[in-house]
């Protein structure tokens, strides 16, 4: 059985960090294993506290698990710190981890900063070109790339920004511009572009089940491309069967 580690804040809704990359993972078929690089306290109306780790946990955790289970692929979700960037970099290297999947969290839904200071630079100085493929969103996007982003030409020239980084593959989720939810994928040749219908709502946790779903089928041996297409599907489904447990935003029905 292939295994996927997920890196990730913890979500007591469900609806995001960890537990939902698992989820996704095991909806896939795939072993999920998981490290917590920060304790949130959230519901689905947003997120209140933060708390960090000690350092020595975080790596404590991953050298603990890799000593025993070498995933087929990861992903990183929320860090938060610069510190947490660097112990992640430096493992990923020391035991030549592959299939490394970012998703670049930098602010929640509703608008709280999930970054610490210097986090978004070390991300791209360290964890970006140890990557197989970076799944931002229009505002991630935006703020990494430097680009405002109004339009399918500001998609286009922030992935070609972002690639320059070291990342193999770039994936832009398009959910959060107007009109239909539009991704685009770029591997420093042609834009390949996915278009569906957007789902109306507020919705939970859609970035961090959209980059589970490609690393778990990586870890399956698929393409970058097939990742990518298998994961659009498999949210745009999630999303049109969501349910509304608490009075806030939406969670995915991920199956």
């Amino acid at each position: 059985m292939k295994t996927a580690l997920t890196i990730a804040g913890s979500d007591p809704t469900g609806g995001a960090g960890l537990q939902a990359d698992m989820m996704m993972f095991k909806a896939l078929g795939v072993n999920g294993v998981s490290v917590v690089s920060v304790i949130t306290a959230q519901n689905t109306e947003g997120v209140c506290d933060i708390y960090e780790l000690p350092a020595g946990a975080l790596s404590s955790q991953i050298t603990t698990l890799l000593n025993d289970i070498k995933p087929d692929a990861l992903k990183t979700g929320m860090l938060y710190t610069t510190e947490n960037v660097k112990i992640i970099a430096e493992h990923i290297q020391s035991y030549s981890l592959i299939n490394l999947v970012i998703d670049p969290v930098t602010v929640s839904s509703t608008g709280v900063r999930l970054a610490g200071e210097g986090m978004i630079e070390a991300l791209k100085k360290y964890l970006f070109p140890l990557s197989k493929v970076i799944t931002p969103n229009i505002n991630e996007a935006s703020i990494l790339s430097g680009v405002s982003i109004c339009n399918d030409n500001d998609i286009k020239e922030a992935a070609v920004r972002l690639r320059d980084l070291g990342p193999e593959t770039v994936i832009i989720t398009g959910g959060h511009m107007k009109g239909n939810a539009v991704d685009l994928l770029f591997e420093g040749e042609e834009f390949i572009r996915i278009e569906k219908e957007k789902i109306k709502g507020e919705f939970h946790g859609t970035g961090c089940a959209f980059s589970a779903a490609v690393t778990a089928c990586l870890a399956l041996g698929r393409t970058i491309h097939e990742s990518f297409m298998e994961a659009k599907d498999i949210v745009h489904k999630a999303i049109k069967s969501a349910q509304s447990p608490g009075m806030g935003m939406k969670l995915l029905n991920i199956k």
